[in-house]
């Protein structure tokens, strides 16, 4: 740790965050465009996103852990070399193949850069100040995400799409001089033997979470062509069961299991898993409620949309003061607390409520995301020893990707199952053309979220008072 703030390795990892943020909302925006200007349809094009998805979700425990042994700033670095590159050639594909294969390097880049942004802010800070870098880090990664798809619009309008990728290589530019300033000024560290990496159990890690992926996610089981067959769930098992065992043996494993026996560790990585969930569902759920059942225009549900990203900007850096004074568990448990309160709104929505419920409501999440994410981001990162604080940076951005797809999974069966029950339709799909059952089915499944966000607050609240601290080697 520093006795001063290191301002250019700070600004750095803020611009890491931005970079990425801007990267991860941007495309969505321009799938119709890209699919008619390269003659693709939109399933063809859906794999761009997918390929992004699986390299972020995958590899980022796995880079995360190679920055503990061998150097993060290296890995850093490399991420913004390889996102600047693939952006560019994203930019210049004239198929959608090769598009497909640049989204692909483009997310594997995307890795790099989630499994060191963090961990280095919390580096850039003096001793007790690891709660204001995640602030800054969540408020840099919202920004990008509020930047993304207006900006992405407006390129595409005055310019074509091809300008969404090209608009990140100046960004990516940045990044790469602030990081190579940053190696420069380093001292060299002393030699040393770094330990072996753990091969194997890379490779079984990433074989299990893109299995995991397929298994939750209908829309990549499909692109695929795999379904969720007894196959997938099969060759599931047998990668977990394989990871566990070579994982208690490896004498440098990727994921040290030891180090879930630390409470606040694994009480906050529960915690994050079902908030990931639950949002997940209600951001599922919330646009077709919106557009379809009361009505509004896309233009005005993208303002209401505004809201969460604007409060979690806003209230990230106070969540980070908070953390660092009083520890994660008060910030962290109010920010559990908005979340049901939004969850306790959306079981009251109707047919024909006033546009200023769901505003609430999305006010509500953008508190939480500010309180929570800052807070616990911190215990989860600055509790484990300080040689694994990569892999818990990993570990968050791997949780956070799972724990969307599993949430629009559960949105989609609840829906389903209840919209069947309320409208008495033994095989029909959820539809807001039939208002009510809709409505009701989106009622009680704000209600089972509810149920699981309090379990999220007990298991905040039982992470215990302390501030955060480094672990001792596990």
């Amino acid at each position: 740790m520093t006795k001063h703030t290191d301002v250019l390795l700070l600004v750095n990892a803020i611009v890491g965050q931005l970079f990425s943020g801007v990267a991860s909302r941007i495309f969505v925006v321009s799938m119709p465009t890209i699919a008619a200007a390269l003659n693709a349809d939109i399933l063809a094009v859906s794999w761009a996103l997918i390929a992004y998805q699986l390299a972020g979700i995958s590899l980022s425990v796995v880079f995360g852990r190679l920055g503990d042994l061998h150097g993060r700033h290296w890995i850093y670095g490399a991420g913004f070399v390889v996102m600047t590159l693939s952006s560019l050639l994203c930019g210049m594909a004239t198929t959608v193949g090769w598009l497909i294969a640049f989204r692909l390097v483009q997310g594997i880049g995307s890795a790099m850069l989630a499994s060191a942004t963090r961990v280095l802010a919390m580096e850039a800070m003096p001793e007790g100040g690891e709660g204001r870098a995640n602030g800054y880090m969540t408020m840099s990664f919202h920004g990008g995400l509020l930047l993304g798809p207006p900006l992405g619009g407006l390129l595409i309008d005055l310019l074509s799409w091809r300008w969404i990728f090209f608009l990140l290589v100046p960004i990516g530019s940045i990044g790469i001089v602030l990081s190579a300033m940053r190696l420069r000024g380093r001292s060299p560290a002393p030699a040393r033997r770094a330990p072996a990496v753990d091969y194997v159990g890379s490779i079984l890690l990433v074989v299990l979470t893109v299995v995991l992926t397929l298994l939750v996610d209908q829309r990549s089981a499909d692109v695929l062509g795999v379904g969720r067959t007894g196959a997938v769930v099969a060759v599931l098992v047998v990668t977990l069961a394989g990871f566990l065992v070579h994982e208690r043996r490896a004498a440098n494993p990727v994921v040290n299991l030891a180090l879930f026996k630390i409470r606040m560790f694994a009480l906050s990585s529960l915690s994050l898993l079902v908030f990931s969930i639950t949002v997940s569902v209600l951001t599922f759920m919330l646009p077709f409620y919106i557009q379809d059942v009361l009505h509004y225009s896309p233009s005005f549900m993208g303002v209401l949309f505004l809201a969460a990203p604007i409060l979690t900007i806003s209230l990230a850096p106070l969540a980070g003061y908070l953390t660092d004074r009083i520890g994660p568990r008060i910030p962290g448990s109010i920010g559990l607390a908005a979340i049901m309160a939004s969850f306790a709104i959306g079981g009251l929505l109707r047919v024909d409520s006033h546009w200023m419920l769901p505003a609430l409501l999305l006010a509500c999440t953008g508190v939480g995301y500010g309180l929570f994410n800052t807070s616990n981001q911190t215990a989860i990162i600055g509790s484990v020893p300080r040689e694994y604080r990569g892999f818990a940076t990993g570990l968050v951005q791997m949780m956070f990707g799972l724990g969307s797809l599993l949430g629009i999974s559960l949105g989609g069966a609840l829906l389903t199952t209840l919209f069947r029950r309320y409208s008495g339709i033994p095989d029909a799909t959820p539809s807001a053309d039939v208002p009510a059952p809709f409505v009701a089915a989106m009622n009680t499944t704000c209600a089972v979220c509810f149920v699981l966000v309090g379990l999220a607050v007990v298991a905040s609240l039982m992470r215990g008072r302390q501030r955060v601290e480094a672990a001792e080697s596990a």
